[in-house]
């Protein structure tokens, strides 16, 4: 359990609890004082459980932005059991935001490509606090078509709250290599596994975010902008930025409702700062069983469905115009919904 100096106002119930018992263990223990302890304890899990299990919009941003929450860095050692490194784009140079590498996951070889925030201070200005330059894409896909050559499965974790937008990456073709990226992953002949594990931000997200699955953990968040962004566009004022999160819906139950993502890993109770071991564990369980649904498929149907699914995003259905007809269909059953009919974006 994560006791960092970072405490969350949404925390603040939870660790008025933990530090009743940390005092109370630090006395000497009665059969009373015992049975206080173990009635604590279970109320630490029901505190847990009751407030991330209402977390707000807002809340949920500021729970996938924790300064303690797992990295790709953290994830490595707990879900691969060998893991070596990739480096440089041939190119330009070595973009620490975006980490490259073979692994052994079980019985499976994969290519891993994660976004890394850093943890101190000076790791995350290194790291741009996860926004990759374009050689950090770069990167990525000479490694992915590495992976593609020896017919290894690609698993993207992905945490970032965007691509770098300094003027040096929009020179070195920021927008275009992301576009590049997300091309190449649509047509990979080898399964793709992609995981939201803390923010999803932008084109920054989706430059490896094109895969056969997508998953989110409980209390990430996947968004076309920050709310913060959102907010400055909308409302002039960053002060909004609540409501702003509300209007995004972005947090992971609404993006499984709108087909965005396939699959929630539920994390621990209190997140996944509190309990990275177990947020592994989960995470692990379902690249196994994601990679034994996915490995030994004819690449052609894969690459087919994939590109499929991604077409099928942002498809609706204007009600005030749609004519009469079969349901997700129009008037003449073709699917075009009257004039302003089924969209596909």
């Amino acid at each position: 359990m994560s006791r960092g100096l970072h405490r969350l106002p949404l925390e603040k119930p939870i660790y008025e609890l933990e530090d009743r018992i940390t005092a109370l263990e630090a006395a000497p223990l009665g059969s009373q004082q015992e049975e206080e302890l173990r009635r604590l304890r279970r109320e630490v899990v029901e505190r847990q459980r009751q407030v991330f299990g209402n977390l707000d919009p807002w809340q949920t941003v500021e729970v996938a932005r924790h300064p303690d929450r797992p990295k790709t860095s953290d994830y490595l050692p707990l879900v691969c059991d060998e893991f070596v490194e990739l480096h440089g784009d041939k190119a330009f140079g070595d973009d620490p935001a975006l980490v490259t590498g073979f692994a052994k996951l079980d019985r499976y070889k994969v290519l891993v490509i994660g976004h890394q925030k850093g943890k101190t201070l000076a790791e995350r200005q290194a790291c741009h606090f996860g926004c990759a330059h374009p050689e950090g894409y770069r990167k990525a896909m000479g490694k992915m078509r590495l992976a593609a050559k020896f017919g290894l499965p690609v698993i993207c974790l992905i945490d970032t709250p965007g691509a770098y937008p300094g003027i040096g990456a929009e020179e070195r073709g920021q927008a275009q290599v992301i576009a590049e990226s997300m091309f190449l992953m649509a047509s990979l002949p080898v399964p793709i596994v992609c995981v939201v594990i803390g923010e999803g931000g932008s084109g920054g997200a989706l430059g490896i975010g094109v895969g056969d699955r997508v998953a989110i953990l409980e209390h990430a968040y996947y968004s076309v902008i920050s709310p913060e962004g959102c907010a400055g566009i909308l409302w002039k004022s960053a002060a909004h930025k609540a409501e702003a999160a509300r209007a995004l819906r972005m947090r992971s139950a609404d993006l499984l409702g709108f087909g965005i993502v396939d699959t929630v890993i539920e994390e621990p109770p209190g997140g996944a700062h509190r309990d990275p071991r177990q947020t592994a564990r989960r995470l692990k369980s379902y690249l196994l069983r994601t990679l034994r649904e996915l490995v030994g498929r004819p690449t052609d149907g894969l690459v087919a469905d994939r590109y499929e699914k991604f077409r099928r995003m942002g498809r609706f259905i204007d009600a005030e115009t749609a004519a009469p007809g079969p349901i997700g269909g129009g008037a003449d059953g073709s699917g075009n919904g009257g004039r302003n009919g089924a969209v596909s974006a």
